[in-house]
């Protein structure tokens, strides 16, 4: 009886630490993982938070170091052309467009990555990738739960 349940224990173990993975690189994949694999909806929203707020710190981290060593490489601009639209969605929404929307819409990762390209202070837009992650992950573990409801 008692192997049983360490069974039952370290499969479930796994099944969260397969969804949290999920979660750093997409929170789109990891939540519909963990409703296929019968894992509570409050365990699901609670590991891809914590996963995807890993993946955004890793992404920070990463993005802060790869712009230090192209920039060694990088040829001095003559004149920024700001009729661009990346320039343009930038001076519309700033900060808070690139971190709490590109992350409800792309994911933390990409919104990052454009941030750090754009020299974006990194704090201000990991604060709002942040709460675009709890958000994110609130919202569609909501709309999974829910939506098995309907199929139960």
């Amino acid at each position: 009886m008692f192997t049983s349940f360490l069974i039952i224990n370290y499969d479930m173990f796994f099944k969260i630490l397969t969804v949290g993975g999920l979660a750093t690189f997409e929170i789109y994949a990891a939540i519909p993982a963990g409703f296929a694999m019968n894992i509570p909806s409050w365990l699901i929203f609670l590991t891809t938070v914590i996963g995807g707020l890993i993946g955004v710190f890793f992404a920070a981290f990463l993005g802060e170091k790869i712009q230090l060593y192209l920039n060694k490489f990088r040829k001095p601009k003559k004149e920024a052309d700001n009729n661009k639209l990346i320039y343009k969605i930038w001076n519309k929404y700033g900060v808070i467009g690139l971190g709490f929307f590109g992350t409800m819409t792309v994911g933390a990762p990409v919104s990052i990555g454009v941030g750090t390209g754009l020299n974006v202070a990194i704090p201000k837009l990991l604060m709002w990738c942040c709460i675009g992650v709890v958000t994110r992950c609130a919202l569609f573990t909501l709309l999974g739960h829910y939506g098995m409801k309907l199929i139960d």
